[in-house]
């Protein structure tokens, strides 16, 4: 049994999934961050305070997401879940395609992680099985947990990651709009089939796609071309869409972040991410939030007493 009183302090960063077109394969870990501090109370308790972004919409009860992957890791371990109090300052914007469920997944399972520190190990293919288990898919709690450009896939049922570093000339930014899009929702307008022709090119924009963003960011823009989602999606975000096909006509490598409606431009240096801004600026309808961001190398990390609160990444 976990002693009351025992303090976990995570932080996960925010992610890009999807990529172009690397359609629930790739995915890029951000420097937007959520953080929390988890104590464990008597069993039966539950503490949740929550600031910060999306704050007024998270539920304070048995069902707000951290808690309840905390309490399905320990179960899957065969321990008692502790009471809990759950203290999270949220960065991540919610509903706008930066993986804020998959954050909060991470968030939960490296938690129990700190949690069960000396009771139970939790390895990086526990994690990252785990929090698929909750998320439905690894490619956004793969870059969460793990940091960098992952690539995601399942093999016999059991999901994998490889981690890769990104060429250090690569400057993201995101493009935030004021309002959401539900990931059901932009699911729900993809086709069942799609032909042979639009899958042979996406496997090439894909393969093309890793070479840029590890090697030769000068090809980003061929890399980031797309059959399989991002036109299939314009019905349900045209504002979004319409920001995209303009960033790409003026050169830009421009993709949709994850479901939408956010825009994620992986500019080739700091310079070309501040011409993009000025674009987005000239051209787009609504209010866009501008985020200059760094890719996150790291992933989630975790302090526990035992590390003598040194803050480590998740995986190790």
């Amino acid at each position: 049994m976990v002693a009351a009183g025992r303090t976990v302090s995570v932080r996960v960063p925010a992610t890009s999934a999807n990529l172009g077109p690397g359609f629930d394969t790739l995915g890029l870990a951000l420097s937007v961050y959520d953080e929390l501090d988890v104590t464990a109370l008597a069993p039966g308790e539950l503490e949740i305070d929550v600031t910060g972004t999306g704050a007024e919409e998270i539920p304070r009860d048995e069902s707000h997401l951290i808690a309840r992957t905390i309490r399905y890791c320990f179960e899957a371990v065969g321990r008692p879940a502790p009471g809990l109090r759950i203290a999270a300052r949220n960065g991540i914007p919610h509903g706008k395609g930066m993986g804020s469920s998959g954050a909060a997944v991470a968030a939960g399972v490296l938690a129990a992680k700190g949690l069960l520190e000396g009771e139970a190990e939790l390895t990086d293919t526990d994690l990252l099985r785990l929090a698929t288990e909750i998320e439905g898919h690894p490619d956004n709690v793969a870059p969460a947990l793990f940091g960098g450009l992952t690539i995601a896939w399942t093999e016999h049922g059991v999901p994998k990651h490889k981690k890769l570093l990104v060429h250090r000339g690569v400057a993201p930014v995101v493009f935030v709009p004021d309002r959401t899009m539900s990931t059901h929702a932009a699911r729900s307008v993809l086709e069942a089939e799609v032909s042979r022709e639009s899958a042979v090119f996406n496997v090439s924009r894909s393969a093309l796609l890793i070479a840029a963003l590890t090697q030769s960011p000068d090809l980003l823009l061929s890399a980031t071309e797309d059959r399989l989602h991002q036109e299939q999606r314009a019905q349900a975000m045209p504002d979004t869409f319409a920001l995209v096909s303009a960033l790409r006509e003026r050169g830009f490598a421009a993709v949709v972040s994850g479901a939408g409606p956010s825009v994620l431009v992986l500019a080739d240096g700091p310079g070309q991410r501040v011409a993009a801004a000025a674009v987005v600026a000239e051209v787009a309808s609504g209010s866009w939030q501008s985020l200059m961001l760094a890719v996150d190398f790291l992933g989630g990390t975790v302090r526990t007493p035992a590390a003598g609160n040194r803050e480590v990444p998740g995986g190790l």
